[in-house]
C-alpha cells in the first residue's frame, strides 16, 4: 500500500519535470502583450488605396498598401490617409485589435514625411453603431471580417482592392 502512494505522489512530479513549468495551461490564457509598433514610412500617393465609408461623408478614405503588417500580437497596423473635397487630408498610423474590436491611434502624420505621436493612444472599442467611422468599416469588411483577423498584409491589400473581404459578404455600401 505504501507502494501505491508513494507511486501517486511521485508521477505528478514526474509529470512535471517532464512537461516542465507551464505559467498557464492553454493558449489562450496567457495575458496578451502588444508588440512595439515600428512607424512606416510616409505614405505615398500610388500606393494608396480607397475604399468607401458611407454616404454621409464627402471625404475619401485611403489605407497606404504598404504600411499594412499584420503583429503576432493579432493587432493589423496601417495608415489611414483621409482627404477632404477642399484637399487638406489627415494621415494617421493606426492599429486594430480583431480579437477585442478596439483600434488605436499610434501617430499623425506630419507635412514633411515625419511622424508625431499620439497623446491620447490608449485602446478604443469600435462601435458598430458608427458605421460611417473608418475603422469600424476597415474592422468588418477588410481587416476582421467575420471577427477573423486576415492572415498577412496581402491579404488585406487584395481584399481593400475587390472593395471588401470575401469572408465579409457584400459591402453595406454595394
Amino acid at each position: 500500500m505504501k507502494r501505491l502512494v508513494a507511486l501517486a505522489l511521485f508521477l505528478p512530479l514526474a509529470a512535471q519535470a517532464a512537461w516542465g513549468d507551464f505559467d498557464f495551461e492553454y493558449e489562450n490564457e496567457k495575458p496578451w502583450k502588444e508588440l512595439e509598433a515600428q512607424l512606416p514610412a510616409a505614405p505615398k500617393e500610388e500606393n494608396l488605396l480607397p475604399f468607401k465609408v458611407s454616404a454621409a461623408t464627402d471625404n475619401s478614405f485611403f489605407v497606404d498598401s504598404q504600411s499594412i503588417s499584420v503583429g503576432e500580437d493579432g493587432v493589423v497596423r496601417f495608415t489611414l490617409v483621409m482627404k477632404s473635397p477642399e484637399g487638406a487630408s489627415n494621415v494617421m498610423f493606426e492599429g486594430i485589435r480583431c480579437k477585442t474590436r478596439e483600434m488605436r491611434l499610434y501617430a499623425f502624420g506630419r507635412a514633411d514625411g515625419t511622424w508625431g505621436r499620439a497623446r491620447d493612444s490608449g485602446w478604443k472599442r469600435i462601435h458598430s453603431e458608427r458605421r460611417n467611422r473608418p475603422d469600424h468599416v476597415l474592422y468588418d469588411d477588410f481587416f476582421c471580417p467575420r471577427e477573423i483577423i486576415v492572415t498577412d498584409p496581402a491579404e488585406a491589400v487584395n481584399a481593400l482592392k475587390q472593395g471588401n473581404h470575401p469572408r465579409a459578404g457584400k459591402s453595406a455600401w454595394e
